[in-house]
């Protein structure tokens, strides 16, 4: 059985990513000043850089992104508290696959686009994540 430290863990850190992601959806112009002081040091960078059509577009973008989070940590949620809580063989994989693949190419598609400061951001996610379920793997090898 996982240790209720690590499982409390995992849902505090997918709650996280759902709040951050209807964040995104519900306060988009918090979104967009966010992201513009992580790659501008500026929170109205993105307003002063870009034409006002530019800037809906990066709101949508954001809401979009958003609402991708929310449903991605839904599904986390559901495989947290069923197969892998259950240390059902593919419970473990389920939650870390995903984490990889966005990762990794998240990651990659920021370095070509020249945003360094993304892949921080994703290293903090994926280190909140990558702990617990370190620690848990050990309850899947069966």
């Amino acid at each position: 059985m996982i240790p209720a430290f690590w499982f409390r863990w995992l849902y505090l850190v997918i709650l996280g990513v759902m709040l951050f992601g209807a964040g995104m959806v519900l306060v988009p112009e918090v979104a967009r000043d966010f992201f513009s002081l992580l790659f501008y040091s500026s929170p109205g960078e993105f307003q002063a850089r870009y034409p006002a059509d530019a800037n809906e577009y990066i709101m949508f973008a954001h809401g979009v992104l958003g609402a991708t989070m929310l449903g991605w940590g839904a599904t986390m949620l559901l495989i947290l508290k069923g197969p892998f809580r259950r240390c059902e063989s593919g419970g473990w994989m389920m939650l870390a696959m995903p984490l990889i693949l966005w990762f990794v190419m998240d990651s990659a598609f920021s370095l070509y686009t020249g945003f360094r400061q993304n892949v921080l951001l994703n290293a903090v996610l994926l280190l909140l994540f990558g702990i617990p379920l370190g620690a848990t793997r050990r309850y899947f090898l069966s």
